[in-house]
């Protein structure tokens, strides 16, 4: 995929098919560390050990609409080609947490990408879950929680178009204080 941003889209979607009701995207950068880290965990049925070893062969899906399923192999070797690490833990009837590290100067680095939109296309897709958002940067970080929005809202759908309007500049102005303007 060209943006990890992609990758994190695949990966949350699976979550929702997993009739997942929270799912945490967490997205750790730094500059000074040179690494980006990127963490999707969700309270979804959960994968066996032997699912998990499925999931990550790119001639494996639980998909009928297609033979391979290339997403979380493709997110695998997006972080082990820069250097950085891949690792899925799950539990059955507990959820699954998706962790991709990588080295953001190496020369094979994947650009994140539009994270921001793919948060909110996910919020907008799947109304009745919810999402935790935490993005960090050096400069400091920020949260957005879809159940501290549905406390405000008193029952308006996170579909709504002004919903999700408000949603979209709520972070792209907080990626703008964290990151300073710098294009991800």
């Amino acid at each position: 995929m060209r943006e990890l941003s992609l990758n994190v889209m695949d990966v949350a979607q699976n979550s929702v098919r997993a009739e997942a009701t929270l799912v945490f995207i967490t997205v750790e950068e730094s500059d000074k560390n040179d690494s980006l880290s990127i963490t999707i965990e969700d309270n979804g049925c959960g994968m066996t050990e032997e699912q998990v070893a499925q999931v990550i062969d790119p001639f494996f899906t639980t998909r009928t609409t297609r033979k391979v399923g290339l997403g979380v192999p493709l997110f695998k070797m997006s972080a082990e080609q820069t250097g950085g690490s891949f690792s899925i833990e799950s539990e059955v009837g507990r959820g699954t947490k998706t962790q991709a590290s990588y080295v953001k100067s190496h020369v094979d680095m994947t650009p994140l990408g539009d994270i921001n939109s793919t948060v909110s296309i996910l919020i907008r897709c799947n109304p009745d879950i919810d999402f935790v958002f935490t993005h960090s940067f050096d400069n400091g970080s920020f949260t957005l929680d879809t159940r501290e929005l549905r406390e405000v809202l008193e029952g308006v759908s996170l579909d709504t178009p002004d919903v999700v309007e408000w949603i979209e500049q709520f972070l792209e102005e907080q990626t703008e204080n964290i990151c300073g303007g710098a294009e991800l």
